[in-house]
């Protein structure tokens, strides 16, 4: 063994695309190299002692907003313990503002940007000579078809048990300034043919669950269709072994063809992620987001009502340039589309991305340490900032998880924000948490304020029961073993309970 690849994943159900295109573009060092991931939350040490038990030479990782602090220990203390191994960092964490992070200070290379042929070819130098006299090394972009895919490096367990990222295109053409494909020129694609080949030899293997992470699925619409076909095909083949579809796509742009496409799809078998952002054309402005949002709130419409695809959209509170007042109003316009979930995401600032430009003229405040969360602007105080964050915690513990469905309209009432406001300002008060909240506790809590409010006791209790009857019995199981999570398939459970709905 000579080179190990590694990073810590969010979740065991998360699979490393990153890592994979690089093993399979090591060439002739591939045979010496081998991928061990870990998830978040493991013991630095049990880590250490994972890696140093395959004796490597040379140790890559891989590193993320959501990973860089662990990782930063486990470097740390590589460097004591085993202070031989050469450390090479990459990933966008790593990639942009990299000489003030402790952890690029630490590590003996660095690879930023794209990392397919450039850390080959750096391990080539580390292992063969001359050795490196730059420690950052600017990662090179060659050509798509000049990067072998990875996708024959998922292993039977993963297939069986985890979410299988693919990617039919790179980069996006948008320069929306809070995301980093802002610093792309455009979306390169990859050769359709090839990859499609890659997802028939994934199906035949067994994989059902394929997670898209292009930025703009929908920006070619002859590619977009044929992709869409292939799912279809499957689908038709077998209706009783179903295989589901997430894609992220651009909002105001779903011509008449692809939503033919769409409407094919039967139930539990397509999922679209869909950025608003924001619906102040002023705060779109100001952050470079194009984006027709007459059109956008049409084509959700469309989606809801004429499609079985499950929707999950999303928001930024945050932004420079918007007051809790304009992000309220874009809420309720949203919850009025009625999308399956409104992911309400609080602004961070991405290492890299153009939207610290902002911070003078707009009093951005940010967390200084991961994920680097707004925590104040000249329109939206700290303490307001925080009812913010509680709120979207709370409307992923009650909107979001599927597990309110019925209850949910009463909550919400004519004016949703300012209502579901209200309902977590009083849960915060009544249980200063967040998290640990049980679920049937929850629905206690649910009722309590629902009472406040003057609602129909007997009402409630029947809208509760209805949701409540299905998940009551989880609330008395004892948490899953780390083995019996792995044993289970990664089901699109949220999907699911929606549907169910």
């Amino acid at each position: 063994m000579t080179i190990l690849l590694s990073t810590l994943n969010a979740r065991y159900a998360h699979a490393s695309l990153g890592l994979r295109y690089l093993l399979a573009n090591m060439g002739d060092l591939q045979a010496d190299t081998r991928l061990q991931e870990f998830v978040i939350g493991t013991r630095t040490t049990d880590i250490v002692e994972k890696l140093l038990a395959q004796r490597p030479r040379l140790i890559g990782f891989g590193v993320y907003i959501w990973n860089v602090e662990e990782t930063a220990k486990v470097v740390a203390m590589l460097k004591r313990v085993a202070p031989e191994i050469v450390i090479v960092l990459g990933g966008p964490e790593v990639s942009h503002e990299s000489t003030e992070q402790t952890i690029v200070q630490q590590a003996d290379y660095l690879v930023t940007g794209w990392g397919d042929v450039t850390f080959p070819q750096l391990c080539r130098a580390i292992i063969n000579g001359p050795k490196p006299i730059m420690k950052i090394h600017a990662g090179m972009q060659p050509p798509l078809a000049d990067i072998a895919l990875p996708y024959a490096l998922y292993t039977d367990e993963d297939i069986a048990h985890r979410t299988l990222y693919v990617e039919a295109s790179r980069g996006c053409p948008f320069k929306c300034e809070f995301c980093l494909s802002a610093l792309d020129k455009t979306a390169w694609p990859f050769e359709l043919d090839g990859f499609l080949a890659q997802l028939e030899t994934l199906h035949a293997r067994g994989a059902r669950l394929f997670k898209f992470v292009d930025r703009t699925f929908n920006l070619n619409i002859k590619s977009s269709l044929k992709i869409m076909q292939f799912f279809l095909d499957k689908l038709a083949a077998d209706p009783d072994d179903p295989v589901f579809a997430h894609f992220e796509v651009v909002p105001d742009h779903l011509p008449d063809a692809l939503k033919d496409g769409i409407k094919q799809f039967p139930p539990g078998t397509l999922q679209f992620e869909i950025g608003i952002q924001s619906f102040n054309p002023a705060v779109q402005a100001l952050v470079s987001r194009k984006q027709n949002n007459e059109k956008a709130a049409e084509n959700i419409r469309w989606l809801c009502e004429h499609s079985h695809a499950h929707l999950h959209v999303d928001l930024i509170a945050g932004l420079p340039g918007e007051d809790v007042e304009s992000f309220a109003r874009g809420f309720d316009r949203l919850v009025a589309l009625k999308p399956h979930e409104i992911q309400f995401g609080i602004l961070k600032r991405l290492r890299g991305t153009p939207i610290i430009r902002h911070t003078e003229p707009y009093g951005l405040i940010f967390d200084s340490h991961p994920p680097y969360t707004i925590l104040a602007t000249d329109r939206i105080d700290f303490a307001t900032m925080q009812r913010l964050v509680r709120f979207a915690r709370y409307w992923d513990l009650i909107a979001n998880s599927g597990r309110f469905a019925h209850t949910l309209p009463l909550i919400l009432g004519g004016t949703p924000f300012a209502r579901f406001m209200a309902l977590s300002d009083w849960i915060y008060a009544k249980t200063d948490a967040t998290h640990r909240i049980a679920l049937e506790r929850l629905a206690a809590l649910v009722a309590e304020w629902l009472a406040t409010q003057g609602a129909d006791a007997a009402a409630v209790t029947a809208l509760l029961a209805g949701d409540y009857a299905g998940q009551a019995h989880k609330a008395h199981i004892k948490p899953k073993t780390a083995a019996a999570v792995k044993a289970e398939p990664a089901l699109p459970q949220r999907q699911a309970r929606h549907l169910a709905a």
